[in-house]
């Protein structure tokens, strides 16, 4: 089984490695505007129907200096970086920011972009979290035209037609992005955890008709396997709604002698879930995605009657046939950390192992997390022998 195109994914990684690079080149390039939004429900088909480059706000990998000030320690690690990086001026490339919800850290991130940077348009456009309410659908749909408005104040005018073109795009990319989840979920290609969010979070940062060609390479060069590996430990990955967990944490599971089939994460399988409905009026199109995406990836911040975020993960556990679950909380997350008992009571209730890692922004003792998912790898093979016995 041949891997996926080096030269392609060194491309993309250099793009999701530094998502400021990549929006400065190309704003130099082709002289347009650049949006800068906030996870994690965003509809960028807006800004691209608008003729701007939208740009998922990414953490940075450097330590936090100016944020520290501006953020109390109890907030996370992603909001303490964005705040970090609109002080330092990293964030200048952007002519706007948009955010479609929100926890309470995030608001103070975005109070610090407002008074750190006051001349730049900053909306927000909060969605309701209770999906089923007769009025959740319109009062989205009355945030959506808000949110066009907005932009055509910094972007200029959109048409229906353009919105409409913009979500064909977006849905092709998620698709290819889906296709290459379910070759890696049947075992057929061997794609690290770390490629995966690599070509995630990439397609947050790239103009969406560049990844979607290199999505496309990389698929047409890629040699499936007829039968899948049944030594390997199956793994799921849950978690981190808001950013990536660091690409070591990512490496130091797999290395343990496992294989991620399938996540749940934002700069994962969660961002890419759900298409936008492609008849009709565009903007109820996008109303429409806001309420199915919390049925294909629920969400502990949003309720749906009838849907879970434990029931989605013991289905997804299903159809992978993962062996246990990697639990990647964010430190300070409070949905997370809220939602956490209802999830392990879930999987203790069906007997699947479980592993809860909580991340730092500045980083993980990673000698002191092989240790742990090792033993955790070695239960979960003991057990295995037990069952077989």
């Amino acid at each position: 089984m041949s891997e996926l195109d080096s030269n392609l994914m060194s491309a993309l990684r250099e793009a999701a490695d530094d998502p400021v690079g990549y929006a400065q080149t190309w704003k130099a390039r082709h002289d347009r505007r650049v949006v800068g939004s906030f996870p994690m429900n965003f509809p960028a088909e807006l800004v691209h129907a608008a003729g701007a480059l939208p740009v998922v706000i990414q953490d940075s990998g450097t330590p936090i200096t100016e944020g520290r000030n501006l953020l109390a320690e109890f907030y996370c690690g992603y909001t303490r970086s964005v705040a970090d990086q609109v002080a330092l001026g990293r964030l200048d490339v952007f002519d706007a920011f948009v955010a479609a919800d929100h926890c309470v850290q995030l608001l103070g991130a975005v109070d610090v972009i407002r008074w750190a940077r006051p001349d730049k348009p900053l909306h927000f456009a909060q969605f309701t979290s209770a999906m089923d309410d007769a009025w959740t659908k319109p009062r989205v749909a009355g945030r959506i035209d808000e949110l066009e408005n907005e932009l055509e104040a910094v972007c200029g005018a959109v048409t229906a037609e353009e919105v409409a073109t913009s979500i064909r795009l977006f849905n092709r990319n998620r698709r290819l992005l889906r296709e290459l989840y379910d070759l890696r979920r049947s075992g057929r290609a061997r794609i690290t955890a770390s490629e995966m969010q690599t070509l995630v979070k990439s397609s947050m940062v790239m103009d969406i008709e560049e990844h979607t060609a290199a999505l496309v390479c990389l698929l047409d060069g890629l040699d499936v396997a007829a039968e899948t590996p049944a030594d390997l430990v199956r793994l799921h990955l849950s978690g981190h709604f808001c950013h990536a967990p660091r690409p070591e944490i990512l490496d130091v599971i797999e290395e343990s002698g496992v294989l991620v089939a399938d996540d749940d994460l934002y700069t994962g399988f969660r961002y890419i879930s759900t298409d936008v409905p492609e008849s009709g009026d565009p903007l109820d199109a996008l109303a429409q995605w806001y309420l199915d995406r919390n049925r294909n990836a629920p969400c502990p911040t949003r309720v749906t009657i009838g849907v879970d975020w434990d029931t989605y993960l013991l289905d997804s556990l299903d159809k992978s046939h993962a062996d246990g679950v990697v639990v990647l909380m964010a430190k300070f997350c409070e949905p997370h950390m809220l939602y956490y008992p209802e999830l392990r009571k879930a999987l203790d209730a069906r007997g699947i192992p479980s592993l809860l890692l909580e991340t730092e922004h500045e980083g993980n003792p990673v000698e002191t997390l092989r240790t742990w998912v090792e033993t955790f790898v070695e239960r979960i093979r003991r057990r295995r022998v037990l069952t077989l016995a």
